[in-house]
């Protein structure tokens, strides 16, 4: 599966090694293209998730979409169990990036 936002590719992996959670698609840390994404200062905490870090797209050095995507570096171990699997580090995003198989 790939994550586009336009025609650049922002991850790229087996549907088999994604996780789902709530109607989204996780990327592993892996497979996102490298220098595509930027930390992002938005805070969020997930009330069953945890901690969530945002990234921006970025070309170079601007900015393409704001908060187009997150990850939980290390969501609560009652999370870990709800969803079956660590998606410690997956990446979703944000609906303007198309997910395609």
């Amino acid at each position: 599966m790939q994550a586009l936002l336009g025609t650049t590719v922002l991850a790229e992996a087996e549907e088999a090694d994604l996780v789902r959670i709530e109607g989204n698609w996780y990327f592993p840390p892996a497979s996102i293209t490298a220098g595509v994404l930027t930390e992002s200062p938005t805070a969020y905490t997930c009330p069953w998730k945890g901690a969530c870090q945002y990234y921006s797209v970025v070309d170079g050095d601007a900015v393409q979409q704001v908060d187009a995507a997150w990850a939980y570096l290390t969501p609560f171990p009652s999370a870990i169990e709800r969803v079956g699997s660590d998606f410690s580090g997956y990446v979703a995003f944000s609906p303007q990036v198309k997910v395609v198989s």
